[in-house]
């Protein structure tokens, strides 16, 4: 591998990184991320998406860069986009900063932002297509694309459990299935979410705040949006109505409703109960499964999922296995659709 790829590889490891720091707090728009590099492949800009109405990762990175962008390159996780809306075109900007080659992770999906390669090619830019391709689409565009190629936001159900499939204790007790690192990690997540889902029943039965958390206990900078499913009345006094974070109240079962309510939410997390969860499934609106499994017996208890519309085994809902992680003592499985 050349010096030149191997400084390409490592700006766009950054951009990802870059990226993935501001999941949450752009939708509806893209969490890109951007990386300049000089005429010498020194690093000068660094830039992510801004919350709407603000830049995009490009002009950020341009930014920083100054004048050194002339004659460098821009590794972006996104093709830069090309049409004018609350700012103007991405590629246009990097074509004005003198910028003379591109190199961009996953082709822009969206009818009106698509064509910004074929204006810098236009412009006497090179421009060529990865690396990273699939390390981008499934980390911090996952959400994205899903909402461009689908028109949905993208769903994760997650659950923990026991090894024998318990969500709670016969006396109803769920506090803690899973150890320190795997709580720690949940919030750091929630920390990246637009929205979480749960249902009445889990509002009334746990009365969970559905914050994200930092490890001293104080609130993360960024909360995702929290909502409540169901038609049944919620206490006044659940900390899920509290100011620290936005709750939404959807007095719905139906799913394809709920998800049309989410329409400026890209990334949606359901976390309970076992009721809505089997609902999502089976309405066919679960587009990942995060499941946490901790080395524990119950033996009785609830299980993490009902009623998911399955009668016989040939209708078992079959997901495949795309990483799996040990978290502290725990297991984390990352599952999708199988197609």
């Amino acid at each position: 591998m050349t010096s030149s790829a191997r400084a390409h590889e490592a700006a766009m490891r950054l951009a990802i990184d870059a990226s993935q720091g501001v999941r949450g707090t752009t939708s509806p728009n893209p969490p890109v991320g951007a990386v300049v590099l000089d005429a010498s492949g020194e690093i000068v800009g660094i830039g992510a998406t801004n919350p709407v109405g603000g830049p995009h990762a490009e002009v950020v990175a341009l930014a920083e860069a100054g004048e050194r962008a002339r004659g460098g390159t821009a590794v972006v996780t996104l093709e830069p986009c090309n049409h004018h809306g609350r700012t103007g075109p991405c590629a246009q900007a990097l074509v004005d900063a003198g910028i003379a080659a591109v190199h961009y992770a996953v082709p822009d999906p969206h009818p009106m932002a698509a064509g910004g390669a074929d204006t810098l090619r236009a412009a006497g830019v090179a421009v060529s297509v990865g690396p990273f391709t699939a390390d981008v689409e499934r980390g911090p565009l996952r959400a994205w694309l899903h909402r461009q190629r689908h028109g949905r936001p993208h769903v994760t159900w997650k659950f923990a459990a026991t090894i024998d499939g318990r969500s709670a204790a016969a006396d109803g007790t769920s506090q803690w299935i899973t150890g320190p690192e795997a709580r720690a990690r949940v919030h750091a997540d929630r920390a990246r979410l637009d929205a979480i889902v749960v249902g009445t029943g889990t509002v009334i039965a746990d009365d969970p705040w559905l914050t994200a958390r930092l490890p001293d206990g104080s609130l993360a900078s960024h909360q995702p949006l929290r909502v409540v499913v169901g038609t049944r009345e919620i206490p006044s006094t659940a900390k899920i109505l509290d100011d620290a974070a936005p709750t939404l109240v959807l007095r719905t079962h139906d799913i394809d409703e709920v998800l049309a309510a989410l329409a400026d939410q890209d990334d949606v997390l359901v976390e309970g109960g076992p009721r809505l969860a089997g609902a999502f499934l089976a309405a066919g609106r679960v587009d990942r499964i995060q499941a946490y499994l901790a080395p524990a017996l119950l033996g009785a208890g609830s299980h993490a999922v009902e009623d998911a519309g399955v009668q016989t085994i040939s209708e078992a809902l079959r997901f495949r296995r795309e990483s799996v992680e040990t978290i502290g003592d725990d297991l984390l499985l990352n599952l999708i659709p199988e197609k």
